[in-house]
C-alpha cells in the first residue's frame, strides 16, 4: 500500500477514486507516565512517554486507515492527513484520513 500526503504518485496514474478512508483511535494518559511527564516537566526537555504514546497511537491509526482502503479494493491512499483532538481531560484522539484510490503504472 502506498501512503503519501501528495495528490499524486511518481510513476502511477490514479485511475479509480474510491473516497475517504479514515482509522482512529483514542489514547488515555496513564498515571504512572503523568508523574514520569510531571517530573521530566520540572527538569525540562523531551517528556518520552507522550512521544511514545503517541507515536504509538499513530500507527495504530495508520494501521485502521489501510486497513479500510485494502477492504475497498484500494493499493494507494493520498492527501493523507493526521488531526488530533481532546475528548476528555486525560484522553486524546488521533485520526487519519485520506483519499482511497486505484493507481497503475505509467
Amino acid at each position: 500500500m502506498i501512503i503519501t500526503t501528495t495528490g499524486d504518485i511518481a510513476g502511477k496514474r490514479i485511475v479509480r477514486s474510491l473516497g475517504l478512508v479514515r482509522g482512529n483511535t483514542i489514547r488515555a494518559r496513564h498515571i504512572g507516565r503523568d508523574i514520569t511527564a510531571a517530573l521530566r516537566n520540572l527538569v525540562g526537555g523531551e517528556v518520552s512517554e507522550y512521544t511514545k504514546l503517541f507515536a504509538e497511537a499513530r500507527e495504530q491509526a495508520l494501521d485502521r486507515m489501510v486497513a479500510e482502503a485494502k477492504s475497498l479494493g484500494a493499493n494507494a491512499i493520498v492527501e493523507v492527513r493526521f488531526s488530533t483532538s481532546m475528548v476528555m481531560a486525560a484522553a486524546a484522539e488521533l485520526l487519519a484520513y485520506g483519499t482511497a484510490v486505484v493507481t497503475e503504472d505509467l
